[in-house]
């Protein structure tokens, strides 16, 4: 973690999901988002995104163990998180594909090509333009058209979102050309991936960006710290999924804690009663999604997630305490290949055995495809006493610059005179003489305590301006 990353300031994030709403899909649109596995994604709104409060996080964020560090320890965002938080699926084949022309991909699949399509890049804006509005009847050919070119506009503004701007990768898009196999991908496993990236990269000093699935980011941080969690207009959606909906009722306006400077100074005195260490407990999904509590044992797998070209490790053996076990000092992460190369044009990705290649890449995608292998099991004997003393020789506690000296007297007048000014409000003509007591020795300790404060301060500075004169004319005798 960069010691001068303090100084950097508020990063600026990408996530382009506001024209989202714009899309009227048709029942058989949604029928088909819903078997290519984003039915629960589509219904999550835009969050407004709070950039001090990710910056924060992203300051303690550890590409080399994919965690971020924190004072009560490491924590990550995790299998877990995503399933429930976004709804998408997180186990299945790795998200990849064989390397194919973008303009012929589009031709092929969406019947279109743009006018300006550069590094296989299309404009969201062309998609929505183009796609947003299918007919209700439309041939068949044409709703599957309508359906990818909104499924590329879903995930090009949400968990794949960039940092070129308005733009999306065409490499997505044949993963679409047919639903149901779109549906045995663990694109939750994908987004995950994306976003480690994004935050290792956003993570050094010379980046002032950052994006992929930030909602995901901001949600996992509101539900797990506590930290900077906007007020509801409404009662909170509890009883909804995927649970990022929880903050669909949050109140618009703005927050009282919401700077860069107060959220690392939050972070820095987070305690472990602070943090809500099994936030889901409570919020039971399996009611209404069959197939999340199956899928929730790889919530612990410690394996590589895969997004295409990224390979990024999910360590959940560093952060046991997020899954209800004690935490031991964690293994060694040993170096991981990142970058993973395309698919053979040959390869069939309805096939496992096709996914194992030869070279680089073999490790990485056997951990994949070994993920049900590879859950961390508990250990009987763990003193977590060990760990912190482990943890704290290893990490940076604090980012934030400690606070004057000056400036904990100035916060503490404030505090005083806030008080003062209450007990001065009171209606004492209305109290009887007890309650008239009370509030009289309630004004006059806070009165007093003003004062002392502000004499003990004039005081200080008396001592101070005597000392600097005497330094320079040593004649000078002291005045108190």
């Amino acid at each position: 973690m960069d010691r001068t990353l303090q100084e950097r300031g508020v990063l600026r994030c990408h996530e382009h999901s506001s024209m989202l709403e714009q899309w009227k899909l048709t029942a058989k649109q949604i029928e088909l988002v819903e078997k290519a596995g984003f039915g629960y994604l589509r219904t999550i709104p835009t969050i407004s995104l709070d950039n001090s409060l990710i910056s924060a996080l992203v300051e303690r964020w550890r590409r080399e163990t994919n965690t971020f560090h924190l004072s009560v320890g490491e924590m990550t965002i995790t299998l877990e998180d995503v399933v429930l938080l976004l709804g998408l699926p997180i186990d299945g084949k790795p998200v990849m594909g064989v390397t194919r022309t973008p303009g012929k991909v589009c031709e092929n699949l969406l019947g279109k090509v743009p006018e300006d399509l550069n590094g296989g890049m299309v404009k969201l804006t062309w998609l929505k333009e183009c796609f947003s509005k299918c007919p209700e009847d439309a041939p068949v050919e044409e709703i599957e058209r309508h359906t990818r070119a909104y499924l590329l506009y879903l995930v090009g503004c949400t968990i794949f979102s960039t940092t070129t701007g308005n733009k999306v990768s065409v490499m997505y898009l044949p993963l679409f050309e047919k639903f149901d196999e779109a549906g045995k991908f663990a694109w939750g496993a994908a987004a995950l991936a994306f976003l480690y990236r994004a935050l290792g990269n956003a993570s050094l000093k010379s980046q002032s960006t950052i994006s992929g699935s930030l909602t995901l980011l901001q949600c996992w941080s509101y539900y797990r710290l506590n930290v900077g969690n906007p007020k509801f207009n409404d009662e909170p959606n509890d009883g909804c999924f995927p649970f990022a909906l929880r903050w669909k009722g949050r109140a618009s306006g703005p927050r009282s804690n919401s700077n860069i400077v107060s959220y690392r100074k939050a972070l820095d005195s987070l305690q472990p009663s602070d943090v809500k260490w099994l936030p889901y407990k409570d919020l039971d999904p399996s009611s209404s999604v069959g197939d999340i509590k199956e899928s929730l044992i790889l919530r612990a797998s410690k394996t590589v997630l895969i997004c295409f070209d990224k390979a990024e490790r999910h360590l959940p053996d560093r952060c046991l305490r997020q899954f209800g076990m004690l935490q031991p000092v964690p293994m060694d992460v040993p170096r991981w290949e990142r970058k993973i190369r395309a698919l053979d044009q040959g390869s069939d990705l309805s096939k496992e055995t096709d996914l194992q290649l030869k070279g680089k890449n073999q490790a990485e995608l056997r951990e994949w495809l070994e993920r049900r292998l590879r859950i961390v099991q508990v250990e009987e004997v763990v003193d977590e006493i060990k760990y912190m003393e482990w943890y704290e020789r290893i990490t940076r506690k604090f980012v934030g610059r400690p606070e004057s000296l000056e400036s904990e007297f100035q916060r503490i007048v404030a505090a005083m005179r806030e008080i003062a000014d209450i007990a001065d409000s009171f209606p004492a003509d209305r109290m009887d003489s007890r309650d008239r007591k009370s509030l009289d020795e309630i004004k006059n300790a806070a009165h007093k305590s003003l004062m002392d404060l502000v004499g003990d301060s004039k005081k200080s500075r008396r001592k101070i301006a005597t000392k600097r004169k005497r330094e320079d004319d040593p004649t000078i005798k002291d005045d108190y």
